[in-house]
């Protein structure tokens, strides 16, 4: 009874008030705030998707420049280690310098080896964005963990580079859509 008294005490619509149940779509507070399902992300998406990758790639590299400069020695933070977050890089460029289309078939021109060439090109651009965030995984555990070093910061930096560029590669190549562009 003290219950339903509660529950017909919150805002919202007329028959929550009434059944003295509470449902999300009907109270008050939930009317004013926006879902997904009312936002067009039709022409926004990939202005949202180019952006959230953006940041991940500078988060990415961010962090990994702080670990530099906090620590310059190369007893700390070996400088082979920006290999991995180079080579991400790269793979983060080669996976979308392919477009959807090319890897379907369905582009206009057929270029350096056509369908093949570019499925073969995104294959090369995953292989080495995959080696990359399994080498910063070896060299943060490998390198920092496994020896009981007393600073693990770089390479839990080296690994968070290489796993923001992994991630944000990923929302660049698919978080967008082509039919736009046609």
């Amino acid at each position: 009874e003290s219950r339903s008294k509660t529950l017909s005490a919150i805002p919202g619509c007329g028959e929550c008030k009434e059944s003295g149940t509470v449902f999300t779509r009907c109270l008050g507070f939930f009317d004013t705030l926006r879902c997904s399902e009312c936002i067009d992300w039709g022409e926004k998406r990939n202005t949202v998707a180019s952006v959230a990758a953006g940041v991940l790639f500078f988060t990415g590299w961010w962090i990994v420049i702080d670990a530099a400069v906090n620590y310059p020695d190369t007893e700390r933070l070996n400088h082979s280690y920006h290999a991995c977050g180079v080579i991400a890089t790269v793979a983060f460029l080669m996976i979308n310098a392919v477009s959807n289309g090319q890897v379907r078939g369905e582009s206009y021109s057929e270029g350096c080896l056509g369908q093949t060439g570019a499925r073969i090109w995104l294959f090369i651009g995953f292989m080495l964005s995959f080696g990359s965030l399994i080498a910063s995984m070896w060299i943060l555990f490998g390198g920092y963990v496994a020896n009981g070093s007393a600073v693990v910061y770089p390479g839990i930096a080296i690994f968070f580079q290489n796993a923001f560029i992994f991630f944000g590669g990923l929302v660049f190549k698919f978080g967008r859509t082509e039919d736009l562009w046609q």
